[in-house]
């Protein structure tokens, strides 16, 4: 066995071996690289010298030379691209935006120290513990040795360490969960919690949520603040980081689940529109269309009832999906016109009225049933059966 000496040296050596055994009766054999092999790879590291900062490593073996050591792999019973490809099963992913499992290992003012496998601790700074309004420590939440979920924020930074955060994975919890429930047209309880021009600011599933103006049943005031309120879901998007709820459609939804067809109902006249007046009903507006107000022709729903005037109307028709209703006080009236010529006569024998409609129906019905079993027993079944 020889030694190389120095890059530029020359030194009388050849190429010789060695063949041992090792305790473990694993026979190793050692080759000594010659003095052509050893300058030619001081030179490719010399060479490389001029694109990076040399390490010492590098510097060593430039200055002494190496020595190519050759394991004869006979007898161990696995390779070198067996061993590589067992240490890849374990190799952790840490790119940003991974969701890595982790052991916190250290509680620290400075931050949490955990253990996800990685060649250093990741750091879990106080502001991504949780997407809570939390002003507590870590030591409230975390203890060493929990293991949880995590999800890596950062690249490296000069000592190999990683940011985590749980605070992220929480946050798309909660827009998923945010999603699910607009998905059933679940109706959900908030408290207001500031208010302004445009309307009200509130929490679901600790993700701030905005009720406009036009979807609140009461003014947007320094009053509402505190108020728990019903409310559905509008709008719920994550990439704008947005979330529209509405007080009003929740309401509606309420009142509407006691509201039936045939029911009559006592409302205020709101709104007065060239086709028809906008009823409102305990908070549920109602359309009592023009054709719907008398059976006598109507020019100007405006002449039939004002702004403000009280009103009972029969419910024709409901729409639970949207919220609306439909009315008719032409159903009510005694006598064909009374709501052009006294209002206030429709008014008080609404309820009566309302009887009577339904028992006609009802007999209608029966008349109707009746005329259909006639005809069946008037068929001669025997020649449809010749017909076949």
């Amino acid at each position: 066995m020889a030694f190389v000496g120095s890059a530029g040296g020359r030194v009388g050596a050849v190429r010789k071996s060695a063949k041992c055994s090792s305790a473990n009766g694993v026979n190793v054999r050692m080759t000594v690289a010659t003095p052509l092999s050893i300058g030619a790879e001081a030179a490719t590291t010399a060479a490389n010298a001029g694109s990076k900062k040399m390490s010492k490593f590098d510097k060593m073996r430039v200055k002494f030379g190496t020595r190519e050591v050759k394991v004869d792999s006979d007898g161990i019973g696995f390779s070198y691209d067996d061993f590589e490809s067992g240490i890849q099963k374990y190799e952790k992913s840490t790119a940003m935006g991974d969701t890595v499992v982790g052991t916190v290992v250290l509680l620290d003012k400075s931050g949490t120290f955990v253990d996800i496998g990685a060649k250093s601790s990741a750091m879990l700074p106080d502001n991504e513990l949780s997407v809570c309004d939390f002003q507590g420590s870590a030591a409230d939440i975390l203890e060493v040795g929990d293991e949880r979920d995590f999800e890596i924020i950062s690249g490296e930074d000069a000592s190999g360490m990683l940011k985590l955060s749980v605070r992220r994975l929480e946050m798309k919890q909660c827009w998923n969960r945010l999603a699910q429930l607009q998905a059933e047209d679940a109706t959900v309880s908030s408290t207001i919690e500031s208010v302004n021009r445009g309307g009200a600011m509130c929490k679901v599933e600790n993700l701030r949520c905005f009720v406009p103006g036009s979807h609140l049943s009461m003014p947007a005031n320094e009053e509402l603040i505190g108020t728990e309120l019903p409310l559905k879901f509008i709008e719920v998007d994550p990439e704008k980081g947005r979330v529209v709820m509405s007080h009003r459609r929740a309401a509606v939804q309420s009142q509407m689940s006691d509201v039936e067809a045939g029911q009559v109902v006592t409302g205020v006249a709101r709104g007065i529109k060239p086709y028809g007046i906008f009823v409102d009903v305990n908070g549920l507006i109602g359309l009592l269309h023009i054709s719907q107000i008398s059976h006598d022709r109507v020019e100007d729903p405006g002449q039939v009832l004002k702004s403000g005037e009280e009103v009972k109307c029969m419910v024709i028709s409901v729409d639970k999906e949207k919220g609306r209703i439909s009315l008719s006080t032409k159903t009510l009236e005694p006598e064909p016109g009374d709501m052009l010529k006294d209002a206030r006569k429709v008014f008080d024998s609404a309820e009566e009225m309302a009887a009577r409609y339904h028992k006609r129906l009802e007999e209608e019905r029966k008349a109707a049933a009746e005329v259909a079993d006639d005809i069946v027993s008037s068929l001669d079944i025997a020649a449809l059966d010749d017909l076949e």
